[in-house]
């Protein structure tokens, strides 16, 4: 146990041998497709891989059928693994370098989160396998989170306590590139504004009440609100974005009787979000006082800001450093570099670099929730070229491709090796711990989740009846002897 290049070894070598088994579920999550809240088929198959590998699991958590908690061991410290399983709607894509998609217009896979629950899983398992060589008290604690794309899962999850009892959480996403830092992210809020007036016939427009013009009122007065609130960073703008959505009746000879804005913020502190939420309430009030129109909010979600934790992060990055990135073949380099050329970017290929080691501030995401109760940072692992985007089909192609799988692997090497440093060097989750309590400065998590919201179980309920059937002649079959 004191070897510690053993003990890397160990978790290393069993990655090695048993990644053939991890890549079915894979790719089955990726024909699944489901997005946020809907991920029924791909929640079941993660309980089922845990399971299977002597992990209890909780099902079902904070109000969320396709939540659950899985957990191997006992007592101190408390190990988190990520695992997310949400795609992304309008992204269906074959593996293809042109645009190609399964099912046209039905979701696809654009944030490669197929590769991001399972690597965590295979993480998870092989540090598990390692305890069972060594006399040390341990648990293993995978947190299953549905709707990472609407940052739902996690904020739901806190509020419910769900967090108040791990001692460090890491993480790991695809990306263009290969690096672990010490980062932050904007906290975030989503709402939607219902407006509810009155129809009338367009020759009478007077006997109505439109909720369209509600809906216009507010946009405006978003519009104005954006130059009154603090600008935040270059890296980390304050933005406020929203649309107007289910206006009805759709004839323009109807006065409609109601429209909805949908508003979502990326603001630097927690603090400001929840004053600026307050303050579209008042725009909402507004538009509706103006036009003699009802008004309702619905709340969707809201996350806190990250809290960095430049001990842990370390850890990841020295285990990127010691075990290495991806490496990609002529053939895999070869289709990253059309695809890059189809953008008219660079034809640099996948990168195999690792970026040096630093803080920043990286894209909005609910994992933020987590730093507020342990220390926590995450890896990011080459799995897109550069210059294409994300979020996108292309992205779709290379979560299923090679290129996805020796991600995947490399992260979970290296969140494992790092689980190793975390359990055999108490030290680094004491001086984590103390450096999160230096950064609170005495904070305490509040949630900004109203006591009377729930999660928004059907938010993509319509959009996934309308394709799921249309999908389900292209699911991958599962077969216990791949």
């Amino acid at each position: 146990m004191r070897n510690e290049r053993n003990n890397k070894e160990f978790v290393i070598s069993w990655i090695e041998k048993n990644c053939a088994n991890f890549y079915k579920y894979a790719d089955i999550i990726w024909s699944y497709a489901e997005l946020g809240c809907e991920e029924i088929n791909s929640s079941k198959i993660l309980v089922k891989l845990l399971k299977d590998n002597e992990f209890e699991v909780n099902i079902g958590i904070a109000g969320m059928p396709t939540s659950f908690i899985a957990s191997w061991g006992h007592g101190k410290p408390r190990i988190g693994f990520n695992c997310e399983y949400d795609a992304l709607p309008g992204l269906s894509q074959f593996l293809d370098i042109k645009k190609n998609p399964v099912v046209e217009g039905a979701p696809g896979h654009g944030c490669g989160h197929n590769l991001l629950g399972v690597g965590a899983i295979m993480a998870a398992i092989a540090t598990k396998e390692w305890l069972l060589k060594v006399d040390i008290d341990a648990t293993i604690v995978i947190f299953g989170t549905p709707a990472e794309e609407l940052c739902i899962g996690k904020p739901y999850m806190a509020k419910a306590g769900f967090f108040d009892d791990i001692d460090v959480v890491i993480d790991w996403h695809p990306w263009f590139h290969n690096r672990a830092g010490y980062d932050t992210c904007n906290a975030y809020f989503s709402l939607k504004y219902h407006f509810i007036g009155r129809t009338a016939h367009g020759n009478a427009p007077w006997e109505g009440r439109s909720a369209f013009d509600s809906s216009l009122l507010m946009s405006h007065s978003i519009e104005l609100l954006r130059e009154h609130i603090t600008p935040g960073y270059p890296d980390a703008a304050n933005t406020i974005n929203y649309t107007i959505s289910d206006i009805g009746p759709e004839y323009p000879s109807v006065v409609p009787d109601r429209s909805t804005v949908w508003v979502i913020g990326r603001i630097t502190t927690s603090k400001e979000l929840s004053d600026i939420m307050e303050r579209l309430d008042n725009c909402a009030k507004g538009a509706s006082l103006a036009t003699g129109t009802i008004w309702k909010r619905d709340f969707i979600t809201a996350t806190h800001e990250k809290i960095p934790n430049k001990t842990i992060a370390n850890v990841l990055y020295s285990n990127l450093l010691e075990i290495g990135p991806p490496r990609f073949n002529e053939e895999e380099q070869k289709i990253a570099k059309k695809m890059q050329k189809n953008f008219y970017v660079p034809e640099e290929g996948l990168s195999e670099d690792i970026v040096e080691f630093s803080n920043g501030a990286s894209a909005v995401t609910d994992n933020s929730e987590y730093s507020w109760f342990a220390p926590f940072a995450m890896v990011w692992i080459t799995t897109v070229p550069s210059g294409i985007g994300w979020h996108n089909w292309q992205v779709t192609s290379m979560v299923r491709s090679s290129v996805g799988k020796k991600a995947m692997i490399a992260a979970a090497k290296i969140l494992s090796a790092s689980a190793i440093d975390l359990l055999t060097q108490p030290r680094i989750i004491k001086l984590a711990k103390e450096e999160l309590l230096e950064r609170l400065s005495g904070r305490k998590y509040v949630s900004l989740i109203p006591e009377n919201s729930f999660p928004p179980q059907e938010i993509n309920h319509e959009i996934m009846q309308k394709y799921r059937p249309l999908m389900e002649v292209y699911y991958e079959n599962f077969d216990e002897k791949q």
